[in-house]
């Protein structure tokens, strides 16, 4: 078998390029950045941000100059080099690696022990300049700082570039632990933080650091530290820098195609696999016209587990470490009934209203907790994306998995496995849907109160239908909602995974919801409404279309408020 070269949880650009790991080449927006003294780029968790800063690092660093070629000779940067590659002094700082305490005496010592290193570090690797310089201020990493920066514009030394990656990282744990105190101590007056910070904006205004580029997640300790550094350029939403983290649909497809081709049996099931991923892991969206993104760190993490597995689809679409970002819910809403309305919002009507002038514009921490602007703060999470001007939606599939364990988690409904298990067990023999309706309707639904019934909606139908049955079934099939085709958008589609027993079985669903008022009238019909018959079949003929070899069956579901439901295969 050919070696893994699929580098998830690999954010070093030069492990990268030694070992020869696929890379998507976005060095084109080095170039771009050239013209930004004090960038701030700000995405969710996993969508490559470190990745960038080491190719950052090696692209600008002096010391790198004799690998220039090496690392960067077959990439778009390679081949149009700008003047300023390799010429200047590095600092990195990575604030995730922080070690958190509950008094501003700690977190200050923790600061200066974690990043007084990185300025060590650039001396070390720049002692050809620096001679017998020594520092006088050790253990203070703001003085250190000012020390090195000091020294470097005196003796008309080049350049600091500094990189800071995940700048909100500990202010944002102190956020979800509830220590709103020891924050504000942090963000304002004299604080190490902004100290930390003003030592920067002098450095550039003095002309001793080119560049400080900042990633993180959200705007809110930027926008708090206000003063101490109000001379942040905040890239996030700038038409030029949209696709620089994250993956474009072309990119994703010419990976895809690489992984087919070494780790597969070649392109035959680019469809397939194509169909999948963007059920999963595509819909993440930065401007309201903007591209459609994949999450590049969840879109590897499947590529990799599709590599190891020779070709087979994971068991697992999901990658575990999403499920964590659930705390951030909980810190937001503040009260079960506010998570409640939030979640659904989401899982009903799967979207949530926003005023498209909060995306941009500052917010502090009071703001980003006000319960109007959940919207905005689940946005920058990475938790919802925007569906267009107006309202935010969940991107994709996983995103909707994740959504809906909360969903059950906060209702009280039971997961337990011997309400499930026997009807899924029993599946794996006759393969008839029905019954897994018929169990989804008494041992899930069952568990609601009559008043919820409504209020819930086709679209909850689905989410849930779909988070019950993927439990089970996920190593058999992989599913779709509002599956785009040719002629709409079908409500539930579930297909039989390559290699496995299941494949070419194709179950395509048009789900129904009535409300109390109507369910008694939709009980009695022997037969499914024509209009429903014909709608069904279409996506049913659609799929055929593209894929002759599935034995596609096509149902109508019915679900009666909390009085019945009814089934027909169509």
């Amino acid at each position: 078998m050919a070696s893994i070269t699929i580098p998830y949880a690999v954010a070093d650009f030069i492990e990268m390029r030694e070992r020869g790991f696929y890379y998507v080449d976005k060095t084109q927006y080095i170039a771009k950045l050239e013209d930004y003294k004090a960038p701030v780029f700000l995405r969710p968790r996993r969508f490559g941000k470190s990745l960038l800063v080491s190719t950052l690092a090696c692209y600008y660093d002096r010391t790198k100059a004799h690998r220039f070629e090496e690392l960067f000779g077959d990439t778009w940067i390679g081949n149009h080099p700008t003047k300023e590659h390799n010429r200047y002094m590095i600092i990195r700082y990575d604030f995730s690696a922080m070690v958190m305490s509950d008094h501003i005496q700690g977190l200050a010592q923790n600061f200066n022990d974690l990043n007084c290193g990185p300025v060590e570090v650039m001396v070390a690797h720049n002692r050809d300049l620096f001679g017998d310089f020594e520092f006088t201020n050790r253990g203070d990493a703001s003085k250190m700082l000012e020390e090195v920066l000091t020294y470097a514009r005196s003796h008309e030394l080049p350049k600091v570039y500094i990189l800071i990656d995940e700048y909100d990282n500990f202010t944002n744990q102190l956020l979800t632990a509830y220590n709103d105190p020891l924050y504000e101590e942090v963000t304002t007056n004299d604080s190490f933080l902004r100290t930390f910070f003003k030592v920067i904006k002098k450095g550039i205004g003095e002309g001793s650091i080119r560049t400080c580029f900042c990633t993180g997640v959200l705007p809110v300790t930027m926008d708090d530290l206000t003063s101490g550094y109000n001379i942040a350029e905040i890239l996030t939403f700038e038409p030029n820098f949209l696709n620089m983290l994250g993956f474009t649909y072309e990119e994703t497809e010419t990976y895809l195609r690489y992984v087919l081709d070494k780790y597969s049996t070649g392109q035959d099931r680019f469809d397939e696999i194509w169909q999948l991923i963007v059920s999963n892991y595509d819909g993440y969206r930065f401007r309201p016209n903007g591209d459609r993104l994949f999450n590049a760190t969840i879109l590897t993490y499947f590529f990799k587990k599709f590599a190891a597995n020779a070709g087979s689809i994971p068991d697992e679409l999901v990658d575990e470490n999403l499920r964590t970002d659930i705390h951030w819910i909980r810190r937001l809403t503040l009260s079960l009934d506010n998570a409640k309305a939030m979640l659904d919002a989401l899982v009903i009507d799967d979207e949530l209203p926003y005023n498209v002038a909060d995306l941009a514009g500052k917010f502090n921490k009071k703001k980003f907790f006000d319960k109007e602007f959940y919207p905005i703060s689940l946005f920058y999470l990475g938790m919802t994306t925007l569906k267009d001007k107006f309202v935010t939606t969940l991107p994709n599939m996983t995103m909707r998995s994740v959504y809906m364990d909360y969903y059950n988690q906060l209702n009280k409904i039971e997961g337990n496995a011997q309400r499930y298990v026997p009807v899924y067990r029993h599946y794996d023999s006759n393969r008839s849907l029905e019954p897994l309706v018929q169990n989804y309707f008494e041992q899930y639904l069952g568990q609601f109160p009559a008043q919820v019934f409504d209020k819930i909606n086709e679209n909850f139908i689905r989410c849930s239908f779909y988070e019950l049955v993927s439990r089970y079934l996920s190593s058999c099939y992989t599913f779709a909602i509002e599956q785009n085709n040719s002629v709409g958008r079908s409500d539930f589609e579930m297909t039989g995974i390559p290699g496995t027993d299941y494949y070419t079985d194709d179950r395509v669903v048009e789900f129904k919801y009535y409300r109390m008022k109507e369910a008694e009238k939709m009980l009695v019909l022997s037969e499914p409404l024509p209009e429903h018959v014909e709608q069904v079949k279409r996506y049913g003929e659609d799929t055929k279309k593209k894929f002759p070899n599935y034995n596609v069956r096509t149902y109508v579901v019915y679900i009666c408020a909390n009085k019945g439901w009814k089934f027909w295969e169509v």
